[in-house]
């Protein structure tokens, strides 16, 4: 079995290489769409699609792949994670999250430390947040309980889609809102709307752990 060292790393590169992906996919896809922002988005979206698969195929086995303090709470809430280890999993995916940022900017020469700009607020951007979250997790809790192997195909698709019929695109993921707020580009999210779309992705992590219990009881105790 992993060390603690080894699963709390890995869950600090996961989440700074996701976050990598999504701001650097950003910056690209802006740069080569010519003002075109269907199509920025696009571009966007695969590839944080595409990692997620990746991220969860290679760190999955070592750390569980959360990536996501959403995660990581769910699981401390059903009694298949202690909450001081959930704890770790939550500070080493903020941290990493803000270095992937970091290195996205390094990569295309922009300023290292900077604020989004972009103003993400309103009641449809949090509810759809809400929605966002709750879909997530019922997707994973979901595959766990019935396809474990399914988890990252089934991440990087429902990722994949909820960017297009969500209105906020989808952070769901509280350290992935707190890292893009960091980042004054294509993926970023203004350091006011930060708290709000953090509780509400909260309660779609809250509303999914009951409805997922209800749905996918499960017999026996977890390992």
């Amino acid at each position: 079995m992993p060390s603690l060292a080894q699963r709390a790393f890995a869950e600090w590169l996961g989440t700074a290489f996701l976050l990598a992906a999504v701001v650097g996919s950003g910056i690209m896809a802006e740069k080569l769409a010519g003002g075109n922002g269907a199509v920025a988005l696009l571009c966007n979206t695969l590839p944080t699609g595409a990692i997620l698969v990746v991220l969860i195929l290679i760190f999955g086995p070592i750390s569980g792949a959360h990536f996501n303090p959403a995660v990581s709470a769910a699981f401390a809430m059903r009694g298949e994670l202690s909450w001081p280890i959930a704890a770790l999993y939550i500070a080493m995916q903020v941290t990493g999250g803000i270095a992937g940022v970091w290195a996205a900017h390094l990569m295309f020469e922009l300023p290292l430390w900077q604020f989004s700009t972009t103003v993400r607020s309103g009641g449809g951007q949090l509810f759809a947040e809400g929605i966002a979250t709750f879909g997530l997790l019922l997707t994973i809790l979901g595959c766990v309980a019935r396809a474990p192997s399914a988890v990252p195909y089934a991440v990087g698709l429902y990722i994949t889609s909820a960017y297009w019929f969500t209105a906020s695109t989808s952070f769901a993921n509280p350290a992935v809102t707190v890292a893009r707020s960091l980042s004054d580009t294509f993926a970023g999210i203004a350091p006011a709307g930060v708290l709000a779309f953090i509780a509400a992705q909260l309660v779609g992590m809250l509303a999914a752990v009951v409805v997922s219990g209800w749905l996918w009881r499960r017999t026996t105790k977890p390992a």
